[in-house]
């Protein structure tokens, strides 16, 4: 399996970008590279309760003019139910999700925009302040 290249955005604000191979939806915590690990040998142990969301990203330049939608145009359609989380630091997402439970860890978001840098979305379940769905 090939490393996912991912942004983790944490809690406090921070920003690391990184390469992961073990991420988990329900262990508490995996290990992220600051390069590819086939080529870095010491991993970061993170904390998914320190965190805002994994990013699941194409590259890491993205493209900083692009702007994520905030509402879902009508009769698109998207697999999974539509959803629109507002986190606790007050920043709105919208998108879809498979499996949402407030239960667990967190959740995968996808994005609206097919051309997204984001691939997918882990929101960690304790930043999120509401999760609506449509």
């Amino acid at each position: 399996m090939e490393p996912s290249k991912i942004v983790m955005r944490f809690a406090d604000g921070r920003v690391l970008k990184g390469y992961t191979e073990d991420f988990i939806p329900d262990s508490p915590t995996f290990h992220c590279y600051k390069k590819s690990p086939k080529i870095s040998s010491d991993p970061l142990e993170v904390l998914v309760e320190d965190l805002k969301g994994i990013f699941f990203v194409r590259d890491f330049q993205g493209n900083p003019k692009s702007r994520e939608p905030q509402k879902i145009p009508e009769g698109m359609k998207l697999i999974g139910r539509k959803v629109e989380v507002t986190f606790k630091d007050k920043e709105v997402m919208v998108g879809s999700t498979l499996d949402y439970s407030p239960q667990r860890n967190g959740f995968f978001l996808f994005p609206i925009n097919r051309h997204s840098n984001n691939i997918m979305i882990f929101v960690v379940s304790q930043a999120v302040l509401r999760v609506r769905f449509f």
